[in-house]
């Protein structure tokens, strides 16, 4: 199995859409708190954002999707004393903390909070992921 080749050659994860019942509170929440940009807004219905190198897509949901379907979306961050700053900043927001600040086994250090919709989003330094540089960002 080691030699095997994956099916699909891939970049890596840069694509999530979430269906929220709050279009307005859920781009305030990804773009005002989280910093990610508006890059297409095709519809009153669907919103396209990213931080440069990635995709979220925000659509309007008649009803959440079924519990369960996301377990979470995680925003990296490149230093591990940020994680908390960042916390205390969403926390004053009003944004509900799901987890506070800490170090997991792997020294990567996250939070979770909940956006509008309930969808958890952990704010992550991750050892290895947090030190990739990707070229665009250059």
């Amino acid at each position: 199995m080691k030699d095997q080749q994956p099916a699909v050659k891939h970049l890596g994860l840069r694509h999530v859409a979430l269906n929220v019942m709050d279009l307005d509170g859920s781009l305030h929440f990804y773009r005002d708190l989280l910093g990610f940009s508006v890059v297409w807004q095709p519809d009153p219905e669907n919103i396209y954002l990213s931080s440069g190198c990635d995709n979220l897509a925000l659509h309007l949901a008649d009803e959440v999707a079924r519990p369960g379907a996301l377990d979470h979306l995680g925003i990296l961050v490149a230093q591990p004393e940020e994680v908390l700053p960042a916390e205390k900043a969403l926390r004053e927001a009003g944004v509900e903390i799901l987890q506070a600040t800490r170090t997991h086994r792997d020294d990567s250090v996250s939070c979770y909070v909940a956006d509008p919709d309930g969808n958890s989003v952990q704010i992550l330094f991750e050892p290895t992921l947090s030190k990739i540089v990707i070229p665009e960002m250059i």
